[in-house]
């Protein structure tokens, strides 16, 4: 998988892996970069709703937050 980061600047992605577990889509994303040393998502794509959703892992302040992405159409 290839994956970019903006926030709204480019920030770097150390690692991206997608995966089926059986018929769900599974998206890993690390961050590597100035405020985000290590930052992850894990996600999982919600067909029904065409969003991933997860949770996003801030080691820096050592909290987890749900998250989700909308594709733009």
């Amino acid at each position: 998988m290839v994956a970019a980061y903006f926030n709204p600047r480019p920030i770097n992605v150390s690692q991206a892996a997608a995966a089926l577990d059986g018929t769900t889509l599974k998206v890993f994303i690390e961050l590597r970069d100035v405020n985000y040393p290590g930052a992850t998502y894990h996600l999982t794509y919600d067909q029904g709703d065409d969003q991933l959703r997860g949770v996003y892992f801030q080691p820096a302040l050592q909290q987890r937050f749900d998250v989700f992405f909308v594709r733009l159409k």
